[in-house]
């Protein structure tokens, strides 16, 4: 060995160790700049595309029975490209340049869709307990210690290689040819490079092609870093390669690779050094466990909310966009008092119906489903105040909804406390939390909040949730984390449907809030916010303090929420219902159905529980037929397309921003419009006539 036992040695175990990791964190890294710099899209579809390729590599290997050269040529030199032209041609095409929320939400939708529809179209399901192979054969089980210190085996060495030869040419690609510069112009206005003569379209083509390359190039190469193949595996390591990309401020390919690297050799510096302090420490003990998995986040969200020159990167604006038209007008502004109130009468008659078939002749199976819609309904609200109102996309609602249901369970557990009591006060907590979260955020540019969030979510997630006085710890994974349900008086809410009436009564009440919100001075300044920040503060209009009650409020929703999921289903369930991979799936939801309106935060907790239910098993022709024995063989279709499909309708949010919901409202009221012009028409004409 070249040193002793010592600090130098441990130090540089410590680089060693750090560097395969690091490799791997500053390939997606790589690519997330890749992205970003030839498209605009802060691509968290990224990981789903790694996914796909690695997954097809090791299906091609070990079913197909295809030679190593030909997989890897197959997943990622031809799969891995016609992924990205296909999603250029039918979603990103259609975005107008500078629309990073837009460009945002869609990938997010396309990370839940892309592998439930890769495994439904090959037939793959994920691998757990085995490690997948690398390019090179037996690359885990050779190994290379030079030093004398570490060893580093083929797979990591060829992550490493890899690594620096990929991140070298993309940037002489960028730096010294035409198609590089062509592709920075694309993406700051593909109108101004129109009219430069260069087909902006065939630009961003093979840009996207490029990306996605890269993205299975990166699949294929971290697989061997598992011990499992899956999708979330997948996200979770994006959401840490993240904070090397945003090191890179995502425009520096070298510097989003150091990030990597660097963050790669960190981590394990603490996890060699941390250990000696812990030994004679009782306090570092205490969180030597959580410190290694919590660092990514922390450092992610310290970059963002207090590195300068991050804070100062502004969202790319398109010079041209001002000759785009303003958006519509929501449609219950412009239609007429009649069609408002038959609008709310048909709702009313048709949920009364509903609440009558519900109480009078569902069973116990349906009441849950229709309670778990209302309470997901109103859960869905608080992203309706925040991104519908507020113009700000929050990735950790599912972390506030956790919040209020794990204060539920420590109140109710600890101090015998009423749950509907500790349901407030758990919503005061999550909004409390959600408020401060939000100081140091909302001065950011648009795509930084939802990047922060991010971060604070996967630290939730990560550590949080793990400690004592909010998880419950180690007693909680042998008793649960049970919280009983409460009585009010002559109310007894352990009975499902005096609990669905208890949960319906609080969502319309929080509904007719978030409406009025919407109406007044709070909804007002949002929304000149949202149209013109400059303008808005030249007739003095707060940036800040309006988006931090939006943040309040918005926590204060989903806390509650989560307070009454952990009542219904009488634990807190937190794998099942709050993970920060889950919970990208509301927000899908409800930006694609309709942000701005409770009508689309409503459809979204109905599809969210009871399209499964009514539509994939068949329980709607059962019903239609009369008879569950006369449903078509092919039922029950596998629950994987629910998030497909609601993933994939994210193409129909490309040409309708406004969401499917004010979509179909518009188009009925235009409808509605021109048969009263015509009616109108024909009265004039045969008065005129008589």
């Amino acid at each position: 060995m070249l040193f002793a036992s010592s600090v130098a040695e441990d130090f540089l175990r410590g680089i060693l160790q750090g560097l395969p990791p690091g490799a791997v964190y500053g390939l997606i890294a790589v690519g997330f700049v890749l992205a970003y710099k030839t498209s605009g899209v802060f691509n968290l579809a990224f990981g789903a595309q790694a996914y796909i390729s690695a997954a097809l590599f090791f299906h091609a290997r070990n079913e197909w029975q295809w030679n190593v050269v030909v997989a890897f040529t197959f997943a990622v030199f031809l799969v891995a490209p016609a992924i990205g032209l296909i999603l250029e041609r039918l979603i990103f095409r259609h975005l107008p340049p500078g629309s990073a929320l837009a460009k945002l939400v869609i990938a997010i939708g396309l990370s839940v869709a892309l592998p439930h529809l890769f495994e439904l179209l090959i037939g793959f399901e994920p691998v757990g307990g085995r490690t997948p192979e690398g390019l090179l054969p037996n690359g885990g089980g050779v190994f290379y210690d030079p030093f004398g210190v570490y060893p580093l085996s083929r797979n990591e060495l060829t992550a490493l290689v890899v690594a620096v030869i990929a991140t070298a040419l993309l940037t002489a690609l960028f730096r010294f040819s035409a198609i590089g510069l062509q592709m920075r112009a694309a993406v700051e206005s593909p109108r101004m490079t129109e009219l430069n003569g260069i087909r902006a379209d065939r630009v961003a083509a093979f840009s996207w092609a490029l990306s996605s390359t890269f993205a299975g190039l990166a699949g294929v190469l971290m697989a061997p870093r598992f011990n499992t193949l899956a999708a979330p595996d997948y996200f979770n390591l994006i959401i840490v390669a993240i904070t090397a990309a945003a090191f890179g401020r995502l425009m520096s390919l070298p510097r989003a690779l150091v990030g990597g690297f660097g963050l790669g050799i960190l981590i394990a510096q603490v996890d060699t050094f941390l250990p000696r302090f812990s030994a004679n420490n009782s306090w570092v003990k205490a969180i030597e466990d959580n410190v290694t998995p919590a660092m990514p986040f922390i450092a992610l969200f310290l970059l963002v909310a207090f590195w300068p020159p991050l804070r100062a990167n502004k969202d790319q604006v398109d010079p041209l966009s001002g000759v785009d038209p303003p958006p519509q007008l929501p449609v219950a502004v412009v239609r007429t008092r009649f069609m408002t109130n038959l609008t709310h009468s048909v709702g009313v008659g048709f949920l009364s119906v509903v609440g009558f078939v519900v109480m009078t002749r569902a069973d116990k199976s349906w009441v849950f489903l229709v309670t778990q819609a209302a309470i997901i309904s109103l859960i869905l609200l608080s992203i309706t105040v925040l991104t519908g109102l507020g113009g700000m996309i929050s990735l950790s609602q599912g972390s506030f909804a956790a919040i209020g249901a794990f204060t539920v369970f420590q109140l109710a557990d600890r101090t015998g406390m009423s749950t509907v009591l500790a349901a407030v006060i758990g919503a005061l907590v999550a909004a409390a939390v959600s408020g401060l979260l939000a100081i140091p955020l909302v001065r950011l540019g648009g795509m930084w909040v939802p990047i922060a969030t991010l971060a604070f979510a996967s630290f939730f997630d990560a550590v949080v949730v793990k400690l004592p006085f909010v998880g419950g710890g180690d007693k909680a994974l042998i008793e649960g984390t049970r919280i009983p349900r409460p009585v009010i008086g002559p109310w007894n809410l352990t009975n499902d449907k005096t609990f669905l009436v208890f949960v319906v009564l609080i969502l319309i009440v929080v509904s007719a809030g978030v409406i009025a919100i919407r109406s007044g001075t709070l909804g007002r300044s949002l929304a000149a916010l949202r149209g013109s920040e400059v303008a808005s503060q030249s007739i003095g209009v707060s940036p800040v303090r309006p988006r931090v009650i939006a943040f309040v409020i918005s926590g204060f929703i989903a806390g509650l929420g989560g307070a009454l999921l952990g009542m219904q289903q009488e634990n807190v369930n937190y794998a099942g219902n709050f993970t920060p991979y889950a919970t990208l799936f509301w927000l899908v939801l409800v930006v694609t159905l309709g942000s701005r309106t409770v009508e689309g935060a409503i459809q979204g907790g109905v599809g969210f529980s009871l399209f499964d239910r009514i539509i994939f098993r068949g329980d709607l022709f059962g019903w239609i037929l009369r008879d569950p024995d006369r449903v078509p063989g092919f039922f029950p279709v596998s629950a994987k397309w629910r998030f497909v499909l609601f993933g994939l309708s994210t193409i129909g949010f490309a040409k309708h921003p406004e969401g499917l919901v004010e979509s179909g409202k518009r188009k009925s009221h235009e409808r509605m419009e021109r048969r009263r012009a015509r009616r109108e028409a024909r009265k004039s004409l045969e008065g005129a006539s008589s």
